[in-house]
């Protein structure tokens, strides 16, 4: 047989298994400790991230995509919140670069309908009048990953061009095979450990049947245009321009909202401004907005006072994306026995509405990390593995169900008002204090936490359903101008600064915020309910009054709030109704 006349696949194939005749575990050696399978953003800070772990171990990142990529790409995730900043900033060591080369992000802000949208100092505005301590950035995600990849290449992480075409395991401890291809080359490299970071092509998912769907249908648009559009010239009126007292708007996240949408808008350090339309289809068809031209239309429908602001840039619109049903999910994401583990949107993503997605590579990253190192120094981790996987799909879930049917709240601005001052504080309360404090990794050396984290997470679930029944009772009228999420509300304060730094006493705080976030909610329960109680002749509002009174999970939270309220009293005006006069 002519070795040299058979196809590149054929030897490909035929060199693999002359390797597993010839060897066994024990003399087998793999080129790389570590192969990740794409080089965005989540492949390339995990590479850093072990090399500053353990910086003995070969890793090679595989990708199709040449080096450097355009500053302005084309790619989903633009700001950061605060665990992701902490990640990026704190743990990779890369504060310099977001101080001097990304925007400071003043937090989220949104402008809720009204009136057809034409004047956005009609609109009720939830946002912060100045910064919070601790920075986020709106990101270029570019302009990172090109920062990235110098860090990684400085760092000794090997780069391979080329596209998957396969994983082959290695059984008994023999090293994996992943089999690529560049052009008309066809090449083998192995590893101990394989990572999916493919983002949307799934490799790993599709090809161990992984793939899981959940029930939130939404989808979105979006482009970039080449100018910076700042929504806070949309008016001179000196009143809305005084709400804030430091920064601007242009600094935000900013979400116009709407009954099932929301629109974004971004301003980049590039210059570019990142424009996007997200939408569950059970109140706007897709195809009402999946193509420039539609969405333009749309937006004219919509958001008349963007569209008109787009309308003097059309010229500078650079590109157009959509993505059809974009969360998913997956039936396992890490597994220590078969030396393989996923990150990114490869593995889950959600919704882009709190900017979750960098969060989760950051967690997701240490996870794999921790397991890696260990493994790869002898221990073994195959019950690490499975703890770090259920941890991380049971937070996820917890996650889905902030988004999954509560986007019909976005018709609702006092609800919806309150939601967002809800998601933040216990986001910050919970998931930020556990990852400023290092407590993901350390979960399945620590057992005593669990029962912390299934309570917080049945306590989560149960106000996202409890904002589902009062939207259902709850009239579309907006009952105040503008909600400042941070300044005027104490609690928010005492749950942002616990989260940053690490705690002294970690169970202790961990215990005070847990009993925080119950009083919130307790306070939000119990305003609701003593002001729909009112609503006598109206049998619906009744009904769900009566159920809310005979919650025994609504009854303890409502009492924890009375308890505390006499000797922690915490602010109340974020909660608005409908009786409220606009203020």
């Amino acid at each position: 047989m002519d070795v040299s006349q058979l196809s590149p696949e054929t030897r490909a194939a035929l060199a693999r298994r002359i390797r597993t005749q010839l060897s066994d575990s024990d003399t087998v050696a793999a080129d790389h400790d570590v192969a990740v399978i794409g080089g965005g953003v989540a492949a390339l800070t995990l590479a850093l991230e072990i090399r500053r772990a353990r910086p003995a171990t070969r890793i090679v990142i595989i990708e199709p995509t040449s080096r450097p990529v355009p500053e302005i790409t084309h790619t989903v995730g633009e700001s950061t919140v605060e665990v992701s900043a902490l990640y990026l900033g704190e743990r990779l060591g890369l504060a310099d670069h977001l101080k001097s080369a990304q925007i400071r992000k003043m937090g989220l802000r949104m402008f809720f309908t009204h009136d057809g949208n034409t004047d956005i100092t009609e609109r009720m505005e939830v946002g912060s009048s100045s910064f919070v301590p601790q920075p986020t950035y709106q990101i270029d995600r570019g302009r990172l990953e090109n920062e990235l990849t110098d860090r990684a290449v400085a760092a000794g992480v090997q780069f391979s061009r080329g596209r998957v075409r396969s994983v082959e395991f290695g059984a008994g401890g023999r090293p994996h095979v992943i089999t690529t291809q560049n052009g008309d080359a066809v090449a083998d490299v192995t590893a101990r450990w394989v990572v999916d970071a493919s983002g949307r092509t799934r490799k790993l998912p599709r090809q161990l049947d992984l793939r899981l769907p959940n029930e939130h249908h939404c989808n979105a648009v979006w482009f970039r245009v080449a100018a910076e559009i700042d929504l806070g010239n949309w008016s001179d009126d000196p009143q809305w321009q005084g709400r804030l007292t430091e920064g601007d708007r242009s600094m935000s996240t900013n979400h116009l909202m709407g009954p099932g949408y929301w629109v974004w808008l971004i301003r980049l350090a590039s210059g570019a401004t990142s424009v996007g339309i997200v939408a569950d289809p059970a109140f706007h068809d897709m195809n009402g907005f999946n193509s420039l031209d539609k969405a333009k239309a749309w937006l004219r429908e919509h958001e008349p006072q963007c569209a008109a602001e787009l309308a003097t840039h059309d010229d500078l619109i650079m590109d157009f994306r959509v993505m059809k049903k974009y969360s998913h999910g997956v039936s396992k994401i890490f597994d220590g026995r078969e030396r393989w583990a996923i990150t990114g949107d490869a593995g889950i993503f959600l919704d882009p509405l709190y900017s979750s997605g960098l969060d989760l590579v950051a967690i997701g990253n240490g996870l794999i990390t921790d397991m890696v190192t260990r493994e790869l120094d002898g221990e073994d981790v195959v019950a690490r593995s499975a703890i770090d996987d259920s941890l991380f799909r049971s937070l996820t879930e917890m996650w889905l169900a902030i988004y999954r049917d509560q986007y019909t709240l976005m018709g609702a601005p006092n609800v919806m008002a309150a939601k967002v001052v809800w998601d933040i504080a216990f986001y910050w309360g919970f998931v930020g204090y556990l990852y400023a404090n290092g407590r993901f990794v350390t979960v399945a050396d620590d057992p005593e936490i669990v029962p912390y984290l299934e309570g917080l997470i049945e306590l989560s679930n149960r106000v996202q359903r409890f904002f589902r029944e009062w939207a259902a009772v709850e009239g579309d009228a907006a009952s105040a101008r503008f909600v400042d999420l941070y300044v005027p509300l104490n609690f928010m304060e005492t749950l942002h600064r616990a989260m940053m730094g690490t705690a002294p006493k970690f169970t202790e705080r961990f215990d005070a915020n847990a009993r925080l976030l119950r009083q919130v909610a307790g306070q939000l329960i119990e305003t609701v309910l003593a002001e729909k109680a009112k609503v006598f002749a109206d049998d619906d509002v009744m009904r769900q009054v009566q159920a809310w009174q005979r919650d025994p999970l609504l009854r303890e939270l409502r009492s924890v709030y009375r308890s505390e309220q006499a000797t922690n009293p915490i602010s109340s005006e974020w909660i608005l109704m409908s009786s409220l006069e606009l203020t």
